[in-house]
């Protein structure tokens, strides 16, 4: 299996033999699931090429996933850890498999119904809500991260992610950064996942959040970064290809754009005032990570499909992110 060698895998679990699958949806880190027959895992590992500074660390998303399943929060309990590169030619981790349901077909979605599709929704909403008030250091994530100048450092960390990932040129991409980096709000600072979204969430048959997903861009940071970043993503198609497939907002019962913000605030007591940077950030940001994704396709680094139309969203997201600042 590209990616996973189960023999050697085998040999370092003391187990029988395994049976493993790529699960889909994966744009970065590659999840695998693993069966002995009798256990069930998922395990974690980078992707095959051109990791960027500091992303796709195995021990990170490790120390993460520990806290939180230790602390009640819906995150999938970590097994075990291995940093030698010599088993499967990474690092990886293996977690418990959770059983339950991700949502990457609106079809499937809007089958719910108007009213389980918003209580659904907003029940995401509450889970963010409920990760941004974990005291950090409760839970041992102290210096997990630095929320102190977060987002200035933010708006400096994914101009360098573009420029390690340039492959084309990125109209108005570069006039955006530059726009974001004019009034950089000082934020506050919390738990963040990074990648907060539908696709990212486990429900479970009573449409209850069993757990939540892909932690490699969690740290301590503003907790409106991932407000922000679940606001575009419900504007963006699931299956992500050529920007023209339906996207989530449009499925009947769907919350708004402005609901969503709002439930979050009452949940949260939080000012969502400044939101519009955040969302033009988070618009940016995404950019680059699919530009990211683009650039090891484009360099034949990419395992499984849908990679080819990736690059499609690039641009409309850069447009998204113009349009947050004007609407100040």
């Amino acid at each position: 299996m590209k990616g996973l060698d189960l023999e050697r895998l085998r040999g370092f679990l003391q187990t029988g033999e395994l049976t493993g699958q790529m699960f889909a949806g994966g744009r970065s880190n590659l999840t695998y699931a693993v069966t002995d027959g009798e256990q069930r895992w998922v395990l974690r590992r980078p992707p095959l090429g051109h990791v960027l500074p500091t992303a796709h660390d195995m021990v990170r998303e490790h120390r993460v996933l520990e806290a939180l399943s230790k602390a009640g929060f819906p995150a999938p309990r970590p097994v075990v850890l291995c940093t030698d590169t010599e088993v499967i030619g990474a690092p990886f981790y293996l977690m418990e498999h959770v059983d339950g349901r991700i949502y990457r077909d609106l079809t499937d979605l809007a089958a719910l119904g108007p009213d389980a599709v918003r209580d659904l929704t907003l029940s995401l909403v509450d889970t963010l809500a409920h990760l941004h008030s974990l005291d950090p250091v409760a839970i041992g994530l102290a210096g997990f991260g630095r929320p102190e100048g977060f987002n200035q450092r933010q708006v400096v960390r994914w101009k360098k992610q573009l420029d390690a990932s340039r492959s084309r040129d990125v109209p108005g991409i570069d006039e955006l950064h530059a726009r974001l980096a004019v009034d950089v709000p000082a934020g506050a600072g919390a738990v963040v996942h990074g990648d907060f979204r539908l696709d990212n969430v486990l429900i479970g048959p009573d449409l209850d959040v069993r757990a939540v997903l892909d932690w490699e861009m969690s740290t301590l940071g503003d907790p409106l970064s991932d407000v922000a970043l679940m606001l575009v993503y419900a504007g963006l198609p699931l299956n992500v290809g050529d920007g023209k497939a339906p996207v989530p907002l449009a499925v009947p019962g769907h919350p708004t754009v402005a609901e969503m913000s709002a439930h979050y605030a009452g949940r949260s007591g939080r000012d969502v005032s400044d939101l519009h940077w955040y969302v033009a950030f988070a618009s940016f940001k995404l950019a680059v990570i699919l530009e990211g994704v683009h650039y090891r396709y484009v360099q034949g680094q990419t395992v499984g499909d849908g990679f080819e139309t990736i690059g499609n969203l690039v641009g409309p997201l850069v447009m998204r992110g113009h349009k947050a600042l004007e609407e100040n």
